[in-house]
């Protein structure tokens, strides 16, 4: 079987503290009562195998958010190394979660996570590469996903949460339709076709994030 075809393991018991967690999540779905608005009919239909997720990052809480809005999906998030390096590192690990150097990301990360994608993982990340300063609007997004994408030959699902306003708040997440960056450019894109996509992933979070303005 080829490896971008190969599909994650129903269970595993390197899997087990993330489904535990999962599963005994429940009340804090409860808590948020997560409403998941789709742009359209297609953006509802997960897709199975390789998949990277990204969305705008305004809270610490966002990768529970995203579990949250993709529950159909084991996934894997990056974690500062200042994180991965302190006392909750193996909780962070047991997690599914990959050490990464924001400011100077290593090959050793781009190949780690490109070829857990090209195994039928999930990937989840967030493009501006830190919390932004604005929380009603995305900051620039870096190219990384696209690389990322490309790399691996996967879609990328955007998504659009909304920071909530209270703790009481009903939690809202805006998720669109995937993008398949290597249908649009091929394999061995341009610098200026990298730019070109990672402008769109950037202006399709805007559009996502505007469907909560009415």
């Amino acid at each position: 079987m080829n490896e971008s075809t190969q599909k994650p393991k129903l269970f595993s018991f390197k899997n087990f503290f993330h489904d535990f967690v999962r599963v005994t999540g429940a009340p804090v779905a409860l808590w948020f009562r997560p409403k998941r608005i789709y742009t359209c009919e297609k953006a509802r239909k997960i897709p199975k195998g390789g998949l990277l997720l990204i969305a705008n990052h305004t809270d610490f809480a966002d990768p529970v958010y995203m579990m949250l809005g993709v529950w159909q999906r084991r996934q894997y998030f990056l974690v500062s190394e200042e994180l991965m390096d302190g006392p909750h590192g193996r909780l962070f690990k047991a997690c599914r979660c990959i050490r990464i150097d924001r400011d100077n990301p290593g090959v050793s990360t781009f190949r780690e996570i490109t070829q857990r994608l090209k195994s039928g993982e999930c990937v989840s990340m967030f493009p501006e590469g830190k919390i932004a300063a604005d929380s009603t609007k995305p900051s620039p997004f870096k190219s990384g996903a696209v690389l990322m994408a490309i790399r691996s030959g996967v879609p990328i699902i955007p998504m659009y949460i909304e920071k909530k306003k209270s703790a009481f708040g009903r939690l809202r997440i805006v998720i669109g339709e995937s993008v398949d960056v290597r249908a649009m450019y091929g394999e061995r894109p341009t610098f200026a076709q990298i730019d070109a996509a990672t402008k769109l992933l950037f202006e399709r979070e805007q559009s996502l994030s505007s469907r909560l303005e009415n």
